[in-house]
């Protein structure tokens, strides 16, 4: 304005003073939410605030944590994915995207991710010791996979065991592990032993498609045609 002053400038900076001042606003009350552990009011906020303030990486993360106290991981991989390509040398963004992914079960991707991490800090050490579990696991699936293919399910078996052992934290991957087990039991005429273990997986994901399946040979095995 001290440069050129104008009505419509000057008019245009008071707009703008008045936008910015408001923002601020918002930025506590949303920082006040989000300690209170009102995720939903911090979220409802931050959305507000980033409509503006579209390359705020900061505001991103803050909002991806409170996507996640919410139980919304994917709505979170998305403002992480952001802040990462905002803001240079994010590890910490990375290494969030790739716990997701873990927790979710999607070990594939979660390897990828934390390569990223990698990356950019060779030496970063929550990504480094998340990459050896994560790689640890995702080679025994591929290896236990392989088995199936070729046939040898004694051997799938027992590398599936090896699965549940290796993650026992995260309850997916055992879920995981059982319904593949179950699919070998099947296919190796352990017909018993296959419908106790599909059931097991069905009161988990009563929707499960494999284990339906699974079960329902294993059932044809026994002669139990109804069920």
């Amino acid at each position: 304005l001290k440069s050129s002053p104008s009505n419509n400038e000057e008019k245009e900076a008071q707009t703008q003073l008045t936008k910015s001042d408001e923002l601020q606003r918002l930025h506590s009350q949303a920082l006040s939410a989000y300690e209170q552990e009102d995720y939903e009011a911090a979220i409802s906020l931050l959305d507000e605030i980033l409509a503006v303030c579209v390359w705020d990486a900061e505001l991103r993360e803050l909002r991806a944590e409170c996507y996640i106290k919410e139980g919304e991981p994917s709505k979170a991989i998305s403002d992480l994915k952001a802040a990462a390509k905002l803001k240079n040398d994010n590890t910490e963004a990375f290494y969030k995207i790739s716990k997701i992914y873990y927790q979710l079960g999607d070990h594939e991707l979660a390897l990828s991710e934390v390569r990223e991490c990698l990356k950019l800090d060779q030496d970063h050490k929550q990504c480094f010791s998340l990459y050896k579990q994560v790689k640890k696991l995702n080679k025994q699936i591929e290896t236990a996979e392989e088995f199936i293919r070729e046939g040898r399910y004694e051997d799938a078996i027992s590398k599936y065991d090896s699965v549940m052992k290796t993650e026992p934290e995260v309850p997916v991957y055992a879920t995981r592990a059982k319904e593949r087990i179950c699919h070998c039991l099947s296919k190796n005429q352990q017909a018993t032993e296959a419908i106790k273990l599909c059931t097991e997986v069905l009161q988990v994901e009563p929707t499960n498609v494999n284990a339906l399946k699974d079960r329902a040979e294993a059932y044809l095995l026994e002669d139990l045609y109804e069920e």
